[in-house]
């Protein structure tokens, strides 16, 4: 069985509440990370994704450099520990249509999880997909793409069909 803490990224890079929006952006091209922990001491108090950063300041013509990360994150944070498997891992995040959770051990944050690093490490590829699609579709893009389940034999006569 393959545990959370065998592919989690440790000692993830946080920021304080009180740090700005483009803090967390230089952070995350630093990095090259998605998602900002916001702590205060070894607490966790939130996140910050690059798509908060992208919907709740520059879709807003905000100024990054004025929005403090308090304002912009996810304060209701699902988590997971470093002893859950990775199975029960992914099963949360198709639940709560997350990519990425935060590793907490005794109050601490110790590490983060993302569905890439299940990706990488599961033996069921197909179940990491069905978590990928199930974290990803909406109601707006399921209505965008009408047509048969992807797989069916009259996905794959359309496919052909679309070739000739």
């Amino acid at each position: 069985m393959i545990l959370v803490r065998h592919v989690m990224t440790e000692a993830p890079k946080t920021l304080s509440p009180r740090r700005t929006a483009a803090d967390a952006a230089n952070l995350m091209e630093q990095y090259d990370v998605g998602v900002i922990p916001l702590a205060e001491g070894d607490s966790l108090v939130g996140l910050v994704t690059d798509r908060d950063l992208v919907v709740r300041v520059l879709a807003k013509r905000r100024d990054p450099g004025e929005v403090t990360l308090g304002e912009i994150a996810t304060e209701k944070v699902i988590t997971v520990t470093p002893d859950a498997d990775i199975g029960s891992a992914r099963e949360l995040m198709a639940e709560h249509k997350i990519r990425r959770l935060p590793v907490i051990k005794d109050g601490r944050l110790v590490g983060i999880l993302a569905l890439g690093d299940i990706a990488v490490q599961d033996a069921s590829k197909r179940a990491v997909g069905e978590v990928l699609e199930e974290v990803s579709g909406s109601p707006s893009t399921n209505a965008d793409n009408p047509g048969p389940e992807r797989g069916t034999p009259a996905r794959v006569l359309e496919q052909r069909n679309e070739r000739s």
